[in-house]
């Protein structure tokens, strides 16, 4: 049984993987993928988020520096990029590292 959902909350840490080339098209980021070949649009906001995750970083980070950057409610900001790194997820370009757990 395989599973296609994997549960991704705010303090999911997300991380790109490696074998992808990215190229800047008129302010939108293009990717290839070297693992399955396929070509994907990331567009403006998609780009940014791809150079956010170059590191490990938690999708409330994310979230919190594409707030700074444009004027978006927090719970449509969450759903989007949520929706966009599952999206990542399921192809393979992106995964998922342990969530940040705060020290008390």
């Amino acid at each position: 049984m395989m599973i296609n959902q994997q549960q991704l909350t705010k303090d999911t840490v997300i991380v790109q993987v490696e074998g992808n080339i990215v190229s800047d098209m008129d302010g939108e980021k293009v990717m290839l993928s070297i693992q399955n070949g396929k070509y994907y649009n990331l567009g403006e906001i998609g780009g940014e988020i791809w150079q956010l995750i170059t590191v490990p970083i938690s999708i409330s980070n994310v979230i919190g520096q594409l707030q700074a950057q444009y004027e978006v409610e927090t719970a449509e900001c969450q759903e989007q990029v949520t929706a966009f790194v599952q999206q990542l997820l399921e192809e393979g370009l992106i995964e998922k590292k342990h969530s940040v757990r705060r020290l008390e």
